[in-house]
């Protein structure tokens, strides 16, 4: 049997906390540059982030929905990045682009749609939306494949077994894992996976799909100190429900998955 390769590893999540290299700053410092089509939904602003500045700080108690909103993590809300800020706060309560009736999904159980175009995910139940989350999707050349997939392996705690944490021997983390496509090539078969990484604002990943965990955050890069946000995990355990198996574990009939839509970048 042929080996599997796993992909999908940050561009971004290796880098030392709160700073960039030179040549990734001058690519990547205005998260304005990137384009969703629910942007024409909301009046916004570009603002430079200052030192001081947090989530919090500038978006007060709409700060989750704020970094929903630019669909990046606390830890590159980094001073000198260019963000988007709605006019008005409370135009991004609830943030989601993900339409709240999906009918194709009527009929089943649980069903993700992943659309690339807006860089998020959504959850559903019989067609109605239960939770959302961004997502980080595929550099230029690494895009994940649209299509209409089944989750068919779930690992509590995956690995790549292609990619380090940049400067370590040590494996990337590919935590809460949810395998949904193994390609079969001639000389390997990759595999995608839905599963917790870093959520920078824009594409990043070698093919995965990437959601929030700030609990894999904290235990490689040591923040932040209190992890909130876990929408890795609630994914997994949602669709794991009623059990939640810790290691590798095939299953037969696991969500749909549907990937549409072409990245901003």
């Amino acid at each position: 049997m042929k080996p599997f390769i796993l992909i999908g590893i940050a561009l971004l999540a290796t880098l030392p906390f709160g700073s960039l290299p030179a040549a990734a700053a001058d690519k990547l410092s205005s998260l304005c540059d990137v384009h969703y089509p629910s942007d024409a939904r909301i009046e916004w602003e570009c603002v430079q982030l200052k030192r001081n500045d947090s989530p919090y700080r500038l978006f007060g108690k709409y700060w989750k929905d704020g970094l929903r909103f630019n669909r990046m993590d606390r830890r590159h809300f980094i001073a000198g990045m260019w963000i988007k800020v709605p006019k008005r706060l409370e135009d991004i309560q609830g943030f989601t682009p993900m339409p709240e009736n999906y009918p194709d999904a009527e009929q089943e159980a649980k069903f993700i749609l992943v659309d690339q175009a807006e860089m998020f995910l959504g959850a559903y139940e019989y067609g109605t939306l239960v939770f959302s989350t961004p997502v980080a999707v595929g550099i230029d050349g690494h895009r994940v494949p649209n299509g209409e997939f089944r989750v068919d392996a779930v690992d509590r705690r995956h690995e790549s077994n292609l990619y380090p944490v940049e400067g370590t021997d040590r494996p990337y983390p590919m935590h809460y894992g949810l395998r949904f496509y193994v390609e079969k090539k001639v000389d390997s078969w990759p595999s995608y996976w839905l599963h917790g990484r870093d959520v920078p604002g824009h594409p990043a990943s070698h093919g995965c799909i990437g959601l929030y965990d700030e609990e894999m955050q904290k235990q490689y890069y040591h923040e932040p100190q209190k992890p909130i946000l876990k929408d890795a995990k609630k994914l997994y355990e949602w669709v794991v429900a009623p059990h939640r198996p810790w290691k590798l574990r095939y299953i037969n009939n696991g969500p749909k998955v549907l990937i549409v839509g072409t990245p901003p970048l």
